[in-house]
Order: C-alpha cells, then structure tokens, then sequence
C-alpha cells in the first residue's frame, strides 16, 4: 500500500509540473574533449621532448609517446603540429625507404671491430646512399673484420627511433657493445670532413675506454690533417675536389666545367662550416680547386666560418666573375637537412632562394659526398692505415 500511494504521489507531481509548463532540470553536460590545437600541441611536446642531445633512462618511452601521439592525430590536427623544434615533418616527411638501411648494432662482434662513426641523418635516402654506402665499403674491403656503425647526434638517433623504431648506437653505447663482445683490436674510422669539433669530441669518448681495449686506433677523416693555412693542400683533398666537380658536372648534363663555365654555370659547393681551427680546411679546398683550373668552383659554408665561404660573399664572388647560372651542390658526406633545408628548401633564407634573389638561375642537386666512390675508396684507404 505504501508503494502505491508513493508512486500514485510521484504522478500527480508530474502532472503538476507539466500543468504549469515546467520540466525536469537537463542532466549535466559531458565535459568536452581536448581541441585539436590540444591534442596537436601534446604531441608537439613529446617531439620537443626528445629532440635533445642526451641519452636517458626513459629515451625509449618517449620515443614511442612521441609516435604514437602523432599516428592518433588526423591529418588536419598532425598540421596544427608546432613546438619549439616539432613540426609536420618532423614524423610527416616522406626521407625515402628506412627499411633499406642497416643499423649495424649487431652483437657476436668477434675481437676485431671497426667502427664507423658519423655525425647521422634522419634522411633515410640519405642515410643508405652517403653512411650505408661508406659503411658496406669497408665492410667489403675489411671482410675477416665487423664492421658497425655509432652516430654522435643524439637528436638525430633519437629521431630514427621514434619514426622507424629501430636504434642506432651513439658512441657510448657503441663502446660498451664492443667491450661487452670481448673486442680486442678496435679501429675507429669517422666519416666526419675533417678534424674539427666533432672529431674532437669523438675522441674524448674514446680517451675514456683506452684501459677497456687492448687497441683503440682512430684513422683519418675524410680530408685528412688540417695543416696550417689555407695554401695547405693534400692528396684527400685533390681526389675530393677532382670527385666532386666532376659529379657535379655530370648530373648538371655538362660536357665539363670549363663546358659549363662558357655557358655561364658556377658550381658552388656548400660545407657546414665551423668556428673549429679546422675551418681553414674550407679554403684549402678553394685552393684546391683553383689550383684544378677549376675557375668556375666556389666553396661556401652554411655557417659562413670562415668569412669568405658566407652565402652573400660566395654570391657576391659568383656575379663578380660573370656568371649567370649556378649550380649548388653540398660538400658533406650526407645530404640531409643542410642540403633539402639550407641549401635547397624553399624558404627565404636558404642558399637557393638566396642566389635566385641576386638574379641567378639555381640548380640544386641532392648527393652526399659519402656516395661518390672515390671518397669511399678515401675511408677504405685510412682505413687501412690505422690497422
């Protein structure tokens, strides 16, 4: 009975309210969800998060957050991307095929190891055609030795392994792998152009493990010792100079460069540059290559250290000798960012927008050093050496 009169009291009530017009108050509202400049912005942070020149304990996890945040977005929130170093291409941008190229991180070393070291590339065409290519090449010519790979930037590891999941050493792992496999006779062979910072700082690496392997030998970088002014030329930078130019030549469809010089074509070749000592190796190229004959060849550094290899002063130097085409080529081992950004992107500030600005017709063409056999011939030789 008592159930009855409480549900007979609930309908009067009801009709009650609906006689005056009234309703029952609406049920709260769900919250909303993040926006999609949120969600772009949260995945923005896990990239900056890892774009960091430091191995830590949790760099494998942030690499996959970093990729998974990303593979959640659309297509329209992956373009709202947009940190203090993430952008759309940072995961976006389509480098070429990484399953072509080999990490070389491999165990069961056996007692005789040589390492490659580069500075690295998040390029993977790049990374085959210029490291791989360096790599396989001494492998080749070094069969009773295993040969494997360390890159010293960090960022550039820890991109390989949030895009493509696979690792890449850096030098301290690279070292401890060999100690771990019972590695006796080490030789070291950096792809770097010369001895500057980056070699510098490889070293100090190395100088920490002298008492953990029976033999550490560090052979010659790609241009070989620096020497002390800029008329100070060698064999590695004549073979250079002579590859280069004429790889050059060869894409841009010229018989040969004084073929081009009379058509009006510059061949402008551009370094990194560097604050290093070392940089005295740009002009010596420079003379280099006009001790060739190579009158229509000028060096330029992105960093524009030294002075005379800055963009405005290659572009000045280029005009001033009557040239009215150029064509840009990177003097790097690896074609990576420097050569599709700096020296190729489409923005204002870089290399080629820069002399189209100045009134010159530009060609850019994407190849690393590290793919001419010549050069690779120059590792396997130093290579050799340091055995």
């Amino acid at each position: 009975m008592k159930k009855f009169i409480a549900l007979l009291t609930a309908l009067v009530l009801c009709f009650a309210l609906a006689a005056c017009g009234s309703t029952p108050a609406p049920a709260p509202a769900e919250p909303a969800g993040p926006t999609d400049q949120e969600l772009a912005d949260a995945c923005a942070e896990l990239i900056d998060k890892i774009y960091v020149q430091e191995w830590t304990d949790t760099t494998i996890e942030d690499c996959a957050a970093a990729k998974a945040a990303w593979d959640a977005l659309t297509d329209e929130q992956k373009e709202m991307v947009e940190g203090e170093e993430a952008d759309p291409d940072y995961f976006g941008r389509d480098t070429g095929d990484a399953s072509k190229d080999d990490p070389r991180n491999q165990d069961n070393i056996g007692e005789n190891e040589i390492l490659v070291v580069s500075f690295g590339t998040s390029f993977n065409d790049s990374r085959v055609n210029d490291i791989k290519a360096v790599e396989d090449a001494i492998q080749a010519a070094n069969p009773d030795w295993s040969v494997r790979r360390a890159f010293t930037a960090q960022i550039i590891i820890n991109h390989v392994l949030a895009r493509e999941g696979y690792l890449i050493d850096n030098m301290e792992q690279a070292m401890e792998r060999a100690v771990a496999n019972g590695v006796k006779n080490l030789v070291v062979q950096p792809t770097h152009l010369m001895h500057g910072a980056e070699y510098d700082e490889m070293c100090e690496v190395l100088d920490a493990y002298a008492d953990k392997i029976e033999s550490i030998k560090i052979a010659e970088p790609m241009l070989g010792e620096v020497g002390s002014d800029a008329t100070v030329i060698n064999a590695d930078k004549a073979t250079v100079a002579k590859a280069v130019a004429e790889a050059a030549c060869k894409d841009a469809g010229a018989a040969s460069l004084d073929a081009a010089a009379a058509d009006g074509t510059a061949f402008v070749f551009m370094g990194h540059g560097t604050a290093h000592v070392a940089k005295v190796t740009y002009s010596q190229m420079q003379t280099q290559m006009n001790k060739l004959g190579y009158k229509n060849v000028f060096i330029g550094t992105v960093e524009g250290e030294p002075e005379e290899t800055e963009c405005e002063a290659v572009i000045e130097a280029v005009k001033e000798a009557g040239f009215t085409k150029v064509v840009l080529r990177p003097l790097m081992v690896v074609a990576g960012d420097h050569a599709n950004n700096d020296m190729a992107g489409e923005d204002d500030d870089s290399w080629k927008s820069m002399f189209e600005a100045a009134g010159l017709e530009v060609e850019a063409q994407i190849a690393g050093l590290g793919s001419l056999a010549e050069v690779q011939n120059i590792y396997i030789e130093h290579t050799a050496a340091a055995k």
